[in-house]
């Protein structure tokens, strides 16, 4: 499998930005995902087009929103300094913009799964993408400790998302059941897998220390394990649009939603700084 990780990455690293076909013309008006800076007095969010909208300290880099796309934008991640960030699409494209540096995509190779997220080290040398299987593809100093697809675990679910752990070592993968699949250093400190969920989980995201994490509900429901302290949720309110992702402050001690509608939502010490929704 190795060999095979380390075809894929090779292979990929020789693809260039070209992309295929057209976003779905409802997709401009979807947001993708959220990514808050490093002082967390501020935050990126990324169209599903591929636009990037910046608020509060967040530097607009560039964006996506006029190339023609292999795919929707699914996953957004920022360089450790918050100067620079990737966009990754459905399709395996990746779009690096600031410091960010592209080491790789699979824009050219056929995907059996779509492409879910993209998730980046610590030390913003690299990346993963994860696909709706559960597989997983390292690019630059990104490392593969092991995916569903290799071990032939076929998820309750489709796998909605991905966290890494603070040394870069390790990650959780996570299904729309609310699975919490773990490798590497990853430690598993619970799941929703054998509750019945209102609305299907979206996403999750790590306490600083990685000793927890969080999932979140498409209608905001917040759901903590291990470490991770629960600040609220939208899952009594009655939303527009489903809630896609979350992320946490950096101190941990609170986080943001993001609705598809681009409608952010903040908790705990979470600052709300504006956003596209309306």
């Amino acid at each position: 499998m190795r060999r095979l990780t380390m075809f894929l990455t090779l292979l990929a690293a020789t693809t260039s930005y070209a992309v295929a076909a057209p976003v779905p013309a409802h997709a401009a008006v979807l947001s993708a995902t959220l990514v808050p800076t490093p002082t967390g007095l501020g935050y990126w969010l990324a169209n599903a087009d591929g636009g990037v909208f910046a608020y509060g300290d967040a530097p607009f880099l560039g964006s996506a929103a006029d190339l023609r796309l292999n795919g929707p934008v699914v996953g957004m991640a920022r360089t450790p300094t918050g100067r620079g960030y990737w966009l990754a699409t459905s399709g395996g494209g990746v779009f690096a913009y600031g410091d960010a540096n592209f080491v790789g995509s699979i824009a050219s190779i056929q995907v059996s799964q779509p492409i879910v997220d993209i998730v980046a080290t610590p030390k913003g040398d690299g990346y993963w993408l994860v696909s709706a299987d559960g597989g997983v593809i390292p690019f630059g100093k990104a490392t593969f400790q092991g995916s569903l697809s290799t071990t032939g675990i076929k998820p309750a679910k489709a796998v909605v998302g991905m966290a890494a752990t603070p040394s870069g070592n390790g990650y959780w993968l996570v299904g729309g059941d609310g699975g919490v699949y773990a490798y590497g250093d990853a430690r598993f400190v619970g799941s929703t897998g054998a509750l019945r969920l209102n609305r299907p989980v979206v996403g999750m995201a790590r306490t600083p220390s990685g000793a927890g994490y969080w999932l979140v509900a498409s209608d905001g429901g917040v759901f903590a394990f291990g470490d991770a302290r629960f600040a609220g949720s939208t899952g009594a309110i009655r939303l527009n649009q489903p809630v896609l992702r979350m992320a946490p402050t950096p101190s941990g001690a609170g986080y943001l939603l993001v609705a598809s509608d681009g409608g952010v939502f903040a908790f705990g010490d979470a600052r709300f700084v504006g956003s596209p929704a309306g």
